[in-house]
């Protein structure tokens, strides 16, 4: 399972840890991850993803799972979050389809 966010792709960063005496040695910035359920209104399902921390305060500032990924850029998201971008995206046009109809 990779360190990275599966909608902001967020990942590992590497850098120094530097001591009073400006020694440095090698360290990582792990992303703040945590595994989280999102409901999918366009879909009526809930989905399991690993996100960042700052990707779920984005999620709800947007208004949800299916706001945050319309406008997402498809580049950072994981192949998971790819899918259910196409598959959320598909179903409004479906809804938006029948109302219209």
């Amino acid at each position: 399972m990779s360190r990275a966010c599966e909608l902001t792709g967020k990942a590992v960063l590497t850098g120094n840890n530097v001591s009073h005496a400006n020694n440095k040695t090698r360290r990582r910035f792990l992303p703040n991850l945590v595994n989280v359920t999102l409901i999918s209104e366009a879909m009526n399902q809930s989905v399991r993803l690993r996100v960042s921390a700052n990707a779920l305060r984005t999620v709800e500032h947007r208004g949800g799972l299916d706001a945050f990924l319309a406008k997402a850029n498809a580049m950072e998201l994981s192949p998971k979050a790819r899918l259910l971008k196409k598959q959320i995206a598909k179903k409004t046009a479906e809804q938006t389809e029948g109302a219209a109809a």
